[in-house]
């Protein structure tokens, strides 16, 4: 915890603070920390009950995915207060989970947005790797009913669904362009010099672009 409080920077978490999140540290330094620790399970238990955010980060590096409960990760979500360590939870450890699909059905239909989130992130992760078994179409049917009038977070992680929809599945596309275009959700979101908007029909055009060498 010294270690972590003497990476603290003020600039970084001024900027993570606007995200949502409440820490100070670097992320490229805390990643090196990591890796310096590698994987120690016992202190990254530890270190998640400390629920500090930047110890939460670095506790979900050096963990071991696989040695979490199903209920374990569920409270984990629940609990995880900031962007950041949701994200991470979900990214660097439920997907590496055995309990990954069945929290996937559970976090989907769950009515707190944040849950459901994590959900669609997970969907979003087969639709790309594992599509065999998934609904694409009622997925779409879904995206369309509800996205526009979604909370943020949840709409961020639908609009995800929707864009990884039209890239991996050509026989789609045409309908998941025209979602886009219609609901018109994040059109106008401010994106940086040379990175690609997340308006979906931008971004399903431009990914489908880059593949195809266009």
């Amino acid at each position: 915890m010294a270690e972590l409080a003497a990476l603290e920077d003020p600039k970084a978490r001024a900027v993570n603070e606007r995200h949502g999140d409440d820490h100070g540290v670097n992320l490229g330094k805390l990643r090196a920390l990591a890796k310096r620790l590698k994987t120690q399970q016992d202190l990254a238990e530890r270190l998640w009950q400390t629920d500090d955010s930047a110890a939460r980060l670095l506790a979900l590096l050096i963990c071991r995915p696989k040695a979490f409960g199903r209920d374990e990760l569920d409270a984990m979500l629940r609990g995880a207060r900031t962007p950041k360590v949701q994200d991470w939870l979900v990214n660097y450890v439920v997907r590496k989970s055995p309990h990954a699909e069945e929290l996937r059905l559970a976090w989907t239909a769950d009515p707190d947005p944040v849950v459901a989130a994590a959900g669609w992130a997970l969907t979003t992760e087969r639709v790309a790797k594992q599509p065999d078994g998934l609904d694409l179409d009622g997925l779409l049917d879904v995206v369309e009913a509800e996205m526009k009038d979604a909370p943020d977070r949840l709409q961020w992680a639908m609009n995800h669904c929707l864009a990884q929809i039209g890239i991996e599945h050509p026989e789609r596309r045409a309908r998941a362009l025209d979602i886009g275009e219609r609901l018109e959700v994040l059109k106008d979101y401010p994106t940086s010099p040379g990175c690609t908007s997340p308006f979906a029909p931008v971004w399903i055009t431009e990914m489908v672009r880059r593949r195809e060498g266009a």
